[in-house]
């Protein structure tokens, strides 16, 4: 700890992202990338957009990127919001609406970012249980509280929760900021946009890195009514005012418009996660019903860990969280249909040897 730093950074405890590992012969199943490339529309756009305006600061306002964003979802560009990532967009989200006296509401078991946020800019938080098959229950968030925040579908479960139930929580809380964080939702679940109209309390965020496959982007918006975004464009400006390069909102408005794109994509995603489910239940896996790009699976005969440890053996890697509830779990993310059959093979054989 250094005499340098100021009383909070002493406090932190960082989020730990996903591991990078270097480029060679591991199949990554541990941080919910798109296995697919990106629309080529996104990869001419960015070669278009690479010339002597690179000299130039980008539109501080992202203009055009959020004219599409306002165009898909039927919103107006004073409705949408953009960031470096989405998790930039939370960051600025936590600061402008999210930080009251009375406590922010999240599941127990959510994207551990959460937590970081709250103890970064000094925000009470009180984390609601799931319950006993990880499912979020609105009824245990209609109490006082300063705001709700929750992954839609949750993170890293997978687990969806029904719109009509989403809708509900918003009606009961219309006192405090409900954010709905749904990174996954292309993947499975009916987005909460349309509910914006007539919710001036619901902020939607998404990112561009999952489903239109641009993690390497850091892309990321929200949507809501315009005194909302309001409160996140004074945060921004006084954080970052340039806060999106030339060349992402070039990328993220092409992909934006390449719809066509976009499904074929997360259909063969979605064709393949439950192809993957199946699989994985045949060897004796638990696995929660998913509707995201990952499955949370355990198996009651093994250790997740030395599963982990197993599949790292043999070039795979996935991810184990060592937290309270699901330490016996692992998050597999959806690859290519080669790497869903490489990796079921793996475990195949990790599971009929008792010494691994």
């Amino acid at each position: 700890m250094s005499k340098y730093w100021s009383a909070i950074v002493g406090s932190l405890t960082p989020y730990v992202p996903g591991e990078q590992p270097k480029p060679g012969s591991l199949v990554k199943l541990n941080t919910n990338e798109n296995p697919y490339p990106p629309s080529p529309a996104v990869l001419r756009a960015i070669a278009q957009a690479a010339d002597q305006r690179l000299r130039l600061y980008s539109d501080p306002h992202s203009e055009d990127l959020r004219a599409a964003i306002a165009r898909h979802h039927s919103v107006s560009p004073a409705q949408a919001f953009v960031g470096n990532g989405s998790d930039e967009v939370l960051a600025h989200t936590f600061l402008g609406l999210l930080k009251h006296d009375a406590p922010l509401l999240f599941p127990d078991v959510t994207y551990s970012f959460y937590p970081v946020y709250c103890k970064l800019f000094g925000i009470p938080y009180q984390p609601v249980a799931l319950d006993d098959s990880f499912s979020l229950r609105v009824d245990d968030y209609l109490r006082p509280c300063g705001g709700v925040i929750f992954p839609n579908p949750n993170a890293p479960t997978g687990r969806l929760l029904p719109l009509t139930e989403v809708a509900r929580l918003i009606k009961g809380l219309p006192d405090v900021p409900v954010v709905v964080d749904e990174a996954y939702i292309d993947f499975g679940g009916e987005s909460a946009i349309p509910l914006v109209a007539d919710h001036p309390n619901l902020l939607v965020i998404h990112t561009l890195s999952k489903s239109r496959a641009l993690a390497g982007l850091r892309v990321g918006f929200a949507i809501g009514q315009a005194d909302l975004i309001e409160g996140l464009n004074r945060v921004k400006n006084s954080f970052n005012s340039y806060p999106l390069d030339r060349l992402a909102q070039a990328g993220a408005q092409a992909a934006l418009e390449d719809t066509d794109y976009l499904k074929r994509n997360c259909e063969a995603i979605i064709a393949t996660r439950e192809r993957m489910s199946r699989a994985l239940s045949d060897l004796g896996f638990n696995v929660l019903p998913s509707a995201a790009n990952f499955v949370f699976a355990h198996h009651p005969q093994r250790d997740a860990g030395e599963l982990a440890s197993a599949l790292r053996a043999r070039d795979f890697v996935v991810r184990h969280f060592r937290a309270p509830r699901i330490e016996q779990f692992l998050r597999i993310s959806v690859g290519t249909e080669a790497q869903t059959d490489a990796l079921i093979d793996a475990l195949r054989g990790i599971l009929s040897s008792p010494s691994e």
